[in-house]
């Protein structure tokens, strides 16, 4: 049975941390900001670790 390929939309929207966590960005971000407040808006900047129940789901794809 030849290797997964990689799903590029997966690998694009995830990567690896040093002790093997997905660190993944906020969504919500990109567009129509002028309804989001200051805190909200600040916090979409910042990163955040994947959830241990989800990454089962997406690590064979990375």
């Amino acid at each position: 049975m030849p290797k997964m390929k990689t799903k590029k939309c997966a690998a694009k929207r995830f990567s690896k941390t040093g002790t093997g966590k997905l660190k993944r960005n906020h969504m919500g971000g990109s567009h129509i900001l002028s309804n989001k407040n200051r805190k909200h808006k600040r916090k979409l900047r910042s990163s955040d670790i994947v959830d241990k129940s989800d990454m089962k789901r997406i690590t064979p794809y990375i």
